[in-house]
């Protein structure tokens, strides 16, 4: 699969730590040397047949349809697409006005994740997003009348400015508007940010941790019953509607990524990552160097990461896969790790996978940390 990040946003959003610029005069370079890198890294992936490219950013959705166009073309100039490819494109409600949808459901893009983060004003104006709650609602309801039914938004829960009647009267919107898949994650205050700028200085207040538990249970559990499988920590979705990418990182699958900040993995030993630094990343394609850094993971470090990923999901950690990649001597301490939390009840062992019971995954990275090897 492949990964394109997209380093361009209209304005930052208080929350965000991500890597992009609200600057838009360096665009046309960024993309050619987009292009360009993706010619550099043809040879990377050991399968040409490619299941999943997935446009994220910053804001994809911030480019013309044309030039998101030009970018599938370049994929495909050195990559084949299965017949049942999912390409997303990240989205602000803000960008998806008849004429963009119009436009890019002629294209190959079939799948929308769209960032509508809250149905609330108030919510909104906190988090610094640029669009309203009507557009948060009309966009969604013209992608779907452009053709667009492979349809995820993201909604945040747990802001200092919210309640749990809003966060309910938010899922509830969620179910009438039909969307098929919801990513949903606790407000989280990053370091240098706004919102954490806002705290130190008292004019926000913390998120609670105890508000945020709430409304995860909650989350789950009104989801469930309308349909929706609970398959990883943060995401929902009907059946037939997981997202591909996502499992795909999940799973341990090899993945090319492209463009500034944008990370790699060989799908065995070997992590890379773009320097988050748009000219740098620039003048570096435009000499034909690829402006990367990489590391090859030891073997602690790949079960560590097993551990970390697989928990949080609904398939677990595939134990017969770890008995066979890691030495005698980490199972065997593994082994007796889990064993006390077995008997608490904080992990299960079905059809010889691992799992966390979904009533403590509000606490999964915690549990997962515990099994961490050093």
């Amino acid at each position: 699969m492949i990964y394109i990040h997209i380093p361009f946003c209209k304005q930052k959003c208080s929350y965000c730590n991500f890597h992009f610029s609200t600057s838009l005069h360096f665009k046309d370079e960024m993309l050619a040397a987009m292009k360009k890198e993706i010619f550099l890294r043809k040879d990377e992936l050991q399968n040409k047949k490619i299941q999943s490219l997935y446009f994220g950013g910053g804001t994809p959705s911030i480019l013309s349809s044309d030039e998101i166009n030009s970018l599938i073309d370049e994929v495909l100039r050195y990559f084949s697409f299965e017949n049942d490819i999912e390409i997303t494109l990240e989205a602000n409600p803000d960008d998806l006005d008849k004429n963009f949808l119009k436009n890019l459901s002629q294209s190959f893009v079939n799948r929308l994740s769209i960032g509508t983060q809250s149905f609330f004003d108030e919510d909104l104006k906190l988090m610094n997003r640029a669009h309203s709650s009507s557009e948060a609602e009309s966009s969604i309801k013209r992608a779907q009348d452009f053709g667009f039914e492979n349809l995820s938004i993201d909604l945040i829960y747990g802001s200092p400015v919210s309640n749990f009647e809003i966060w309910k009267e938010n899922l509830a919107k969620a179910i009438v508007l039909d969307v098929p898949h919801i990513s949903s994650y606790a407000l989280t205050v990053e370091h240098k940010t706004a919102l954490e700028n806002w705290i130190l200085k008292g004019k926000v207040a913390s998120p609670k941790e105890e508000e945020q538990n709430k409304e995860f249970y909650y989350l789950s559990d009104f989801l469930k019953e309308h349909g929706f499988d609970h398959y990883e920590i943060s995401n929902f979705a009907k059946p037939g509607f997981y997202s591909k990418h996502n499992s795909a990182y999940w799973k341990y699958k090899e993945y090319l990524g492209i463009g500034p900040s944008a990370h790699s993995y060989n799908g065995f030993d070997i992590r890379s990552w773009n320097v988050a630094n748009n000219q740098q990343y620039i003048k570096k394609i435009h000499s034909h160097l690829l402006p990367k850094e990489e590391e090859i993971l030891s073997q602690k470090e790949q079960f560590n990461e097993m551990m970390m990923i697989g928990l949080r999901t609904t398939w677990g950690v595939d134990l017969i896969s770890l008995k066979n990649k890691f030495s005698s001597e980490m199972i065997d301490k593994f082994t007796y790790e889990i064993a006390s939390k077995i008997e608490e009840g904080i992990l299960i062992i079905e059809n010889d996978h691992l799992k966390i019971p979904e009533k403590h995954w509000f606490l999964a990275d915690g549990i997962a940390a515990d099994l961490f090897l050093v």
